[in-house]
């Protein structure tokens, strides 16, 4: 791994922190700015989000999804479902 990856890595955590902190505070658009900021910097170094991250935002509106706040978690047939404010859905196994 490069110094560049490990900076880009170290700025999308960075970024994460912020979000959740942004997201607390009740400062949604802030937060939102900071999700699309940390996604900008993993698609100029081709880099993936950290799972725990791209499994907390919504993938149509950029928002950091906290649970009983702005998105719905459920269990469904071997599946998690995360409801988003907005109506985006996403679906995840197990893990």
């Amino acid at each position: 791994m490069t110094d560049e990856e490990t900076i880009a890595r170290e700025r999308i955590d960075r970024l994460q922190s912020m979000a959740r902190d942004a997201v607390r505070e009740g400062r949604d658009e802030r937060a939102r700015e900071y999700v699309r900021r940390a996604r900008r910097i993993a698609e100029r170094h081709r880099l993936r989000l950290p799972r725990e991250f791209s499994h907390s935002i919504c993938r149509s509106c950029d928002t950091f999804l906290v649970p009983g706040k702005n998105a719905r978690v459920r269990t469904q047939s071997g599946h998690v479902v995360v409801t988003c404010d907005c109506g985006e859905q996403a679906r995840y196994p197990y893990a």
